[in-house]
């Protein structure tokens, strides 16, 4: 398709801010081990899981287990985007400063500039804007329970929780491999600063979330990348307000300090899915057409089986998805192939 532009405006786009800290690493710790339906799925093993919280004391476990029942874990991570602490201590101090009404509504999801007025009653208590939340939330798996929960519990109690669940997590967990969690955090945040000068933003998030393709949305104009490894292999995504959060994986590289030869594990794994003859033909064909997995396999002359095997794996690496049931290229990764390997090579 032709078009004639007459226009002068500019796609938008959105501006990339980094941030990083042990406290992140703590609110995320909680989250990741009170949540048994993902916690197989981390790259710390099971095992590693159970030994930790045999480990803790019964005071930990019992507000370990109050954050599973309700989800506490997200008015961690609400309150630390709200005051951005350096240290524990502050973290706590602004806690405990807050009103009662400030509190709750810093705790409450952001579910988008228009529900502010609606998130700033149920922060009140007030019933109507707590069901209509609720209903706005439906879909997601936990908001509605969460805003139930937040709206109307004590804050002080709920305050005094969350104080103590940081405060026993960071130095049970924490305090004892605090300076290299530090070390290996900023040398993630320092690589991630220096591609900010390269690449696009879209493409630094593609970058650092392994493949995830974040187009600008109305009424955001920042994204915040925040390293994390405890929450290994997986990205988290959240809202707050005008800003899209994604909690990334920490690259292989970040935590083998001492290694300046350890690619990053995107890199590696890219670099293995197109290793292989019939892959390459695969990527060259769906350069030219989105195909199906019967049109490739005619015209590859192979296995079905055979060819869904190697899709699997070319997906792994976030070179190709699934677009209305075909296959089809994601040119953006393919294009970032060389300033990732210029920035390992550099490094």
């Amino acid at each position: 398709m032709k078009i004639l532009h007459a226009t002068s405006r500019k796609r938008e786009t959105y501006e990339v801010q980094l941030a990083y800290s042990p406290l992140w690493e703590c609110a995320l710790g909680i989250a990741a081990v009170t949540n048994s339906r993902l916690i197989n799925t981390l790259e710390k093993p099971e095992s590693y899981w159970k030994e930790l919280r045999d480990s803790l004391t019964e005071n930990l476990i019992s507000h370990l287990d109050f954050v599973e029942k309700n989800n506490t874990w997200k008015a961690l991570l609400q309150l630390l985007h709200q005051h951005k602490s350096n240290t524990l201590d502050e973290f706590c101090s602004s806690v405990e400063s807050l009103q009662d009404a400030k509190f709750k509504f810093t705790c409450l999801p952001y579910i988008g500039e228009k529900f502010q007025q609606l998130r700033e009653k149920a922060a009140v208590g007030d019933e109507i804007a707590i069901l209509e939340m609720k209903r706005v939330t439906s879909e997601n798996t936990f908001f509605p329970q969460y805003i139930e929960f937040i709206s109307k519990t004590d804050s002080k109690k709920l305050k005094a929780h969350l104080i103590e669940v940081m405060t026993l997590w960071f130095k049970e967990v924490i305090s004892s491999e605090l300076e290299l969690t530090n070390q290996i955090l900023l040398t993630d945040y320092e690589s991630k600063k220096k591609m900010l000068e390269k690449m696009s933003p879209e493409e630094l998030v593609q970058w650092a979330t392994g493949g995830i393709d974040y187009l600008p949305e109305p009424s955001v104009y920042k994204v915040l990348l925040i390293p994390q490894y405890v929450y290994r292999p997986w990205t988290i995504e959240a809202d707050i307000e005008n800003t899209k959060v994604f909690y990334y994986p920490i690259a292989n590289e970040s935590l083998s300090q001492n290694d300046k030869y350890m690619p990053n594990n995107f890199l590696v794994l890219k670099h293995k899915a197109l290793g292989d003859e019939t892959r390459l033909r695969i990527v060259k064909m769906l350069s030219e057409n989105n195909h199906s997995l019967q049109e490739l396999t005619e015209q590859l002359d192979m296995g079905k089986t055979t060819i869904h095997h190697h899709l699997k794996i070319l997906r792994a690496a976030k070179l190709v998805e699934i677009n209305e049931g075909k296959y089809c290229l994601k040119v953006s990764v393919l294009e970032l192939l060389f300033k990732e390997l210029e920035q390992y090579i550099n490094q």
